[in-house]
């Protein structure tokens, strides 16, 4: 994998996390992220205090670190992520770069923004609805800071500019360099309210269930989901159970229905993700909280060996732009390691994922509980 990074004419070692994926060819970093960090190294030169949004991996941070270092001074940033992922190899890099993160505050999604701020700097998600949440608490700031934007040139549309001219200030953009363009535009200090947190009712159920931005399957119940609603646990048994990608926390909310006597724990990496999934539970089974957990987490890291009975799981086979199939990987491989012997992992994926075969594998069993024609539900049992 490459991990030699020239960014603003300074060299870096950079990671990409996980560490152990297997696809080592993808980088920490893009031409996006080469195209702002030496364009703004020219043009803003007395900044000292740096809001950036959306740093995948650390490298803008580990850049903006060494731009904008005087006198031994580094710079005041505060970094924005959902992703646990993102913060940890932000944290990372930082290490392997001899930087401390000392000078760094470390903010997830739904923590309040710094006023105090002489410029913002956002990669462009891929979520619209996510981008416009963030964009809405940029209009609260104060006048006139500078906001550079970078993204895949094919990914910014025209919906994308009428986002940033709805919430803060007219955007120009620049020409198109390695497939990637800036946008440029400024705060207002006129707050724009956004429409997220959204809320539907979850079919057949009298529950409503709540997500924030950046949610998977926000405006409605994913059909992974709602097949994998036929092959949940039900009975009195008082099992520990996770929730693992929980993702809004259908999955684990149904289970909680139907287990009066389980405790689930619900996981994601997204910040928003967990903070959804505590609200739902808190909505529609509110009882149930002290039963339940909600864990902001690079999937089950550091959880308690031989700890759960059942873990429950839609796992994701992407990350960020990237099709990939080691996060799912990740999460097979700590579920075992975290289930009790005898204990289970349940899962639904896509049928052309090809789980049985990896799960067959690893835990030398695996039975089909169901199928149709664009998922299949399977059930791996772990055995001394």
């Amino acid at each position: 994998m490459t991990t030699d990074a020239v960014l603003a004419n300074r060299p870096f070692t950079l990671h990409r996390f996980p560490l152990e994926q297997k696809n080592r060819s993808l980088q920490a970093w893009d031409a996006a992220d080469e195209y702002l960090l030496e364009h703004i190294s020219e043009d803003y030169s007395d900044v000292r205090k740096i809001l950036v949004l959306n740093d995948s991996f650390g490298a803008l941070s580990c850049a903006l670190s060494v731009i904008y270092q005087h006198d031994d001074q580094l710079p005041a940033i505060h970094f924005v992520n959902d992703s646990f992922v993102s913060t940890a190899a932000c944290k990372y890099n930082l290490s392997e770069n001899q930087l401390p993160d000392t000078h760094i505050s470390f903010l997830d999604s739904l923590d309040a923004l710094p006023h105090d701020i002489d410029l913002v700097i956002l990669k462009i998600p891929k979520n619209a609805g996510y981008l416009q949440h963030q964009l809405a608490k940029l209009s609260h700031l104060p006048a006139d800071i500078p906001v550079v934007a970078a993204g895949k040139a094919k990914e910014i549309h025209t919906s994308t500019l009428k986002s940033f001219n709805h919430f803060i200030y007219e955007p120009k953009t620049s020409l198109a360099v390695k497939k990637s363009r800036l946008i440029f535009s400024k705060t207002t200090n006129k707050p724009v309210a956004c429409k997220f947190p959204v809320s539907w009712s979850l079919e057949k159920t009298e529950m409503t269930i709540t997500n924030h931005a950046n949610v998977f399957s926000r405006d409605s119940l994913d059909i992974g989901a709602r097949f994998f609603f036929n092959y949940l646990p039900a009975g009195k048994k008082a099992l520990n159970i996770i929730d693992l990608g929980c993702g809004n926390g259908v999955i684990g909310l149904q289970t909680l229905n139907r287990m009066p006597n389980a405790k689930v724990t619900f996981v994601d990496e997204s910040a928003m993700a967990v903070a959804s999934a505590r609200q739902n539970v808190a909505d529609n089974l509110p009882t149930r909280l002290s039963d339940s957990q909600f864990v902001h987490n690079d999937c089950l890291t550091d959880f308690t060996p031989n700890s759960a009975d059942l873990v429950l799981c839609n796992p994701p086979f992407h990350q960020a732009q990237a099709i990939t199939d080691h996060i799912a990987w990740q999460m097979f491989l700590q579920a075992k390691y975290t289930l009790r012997n005898g204990g289970e992992l349940r899962i639904i994926g896509n049928r052309h994922l090809d789980y049985q075969d990896k799960l067959q594998r690893l835990f030398g069993n695996c039975k089909v509980l169901g199928n149709n024609k664009k998922f299949t539900v399977l059930s791996v049992i772990k055995r001394s």
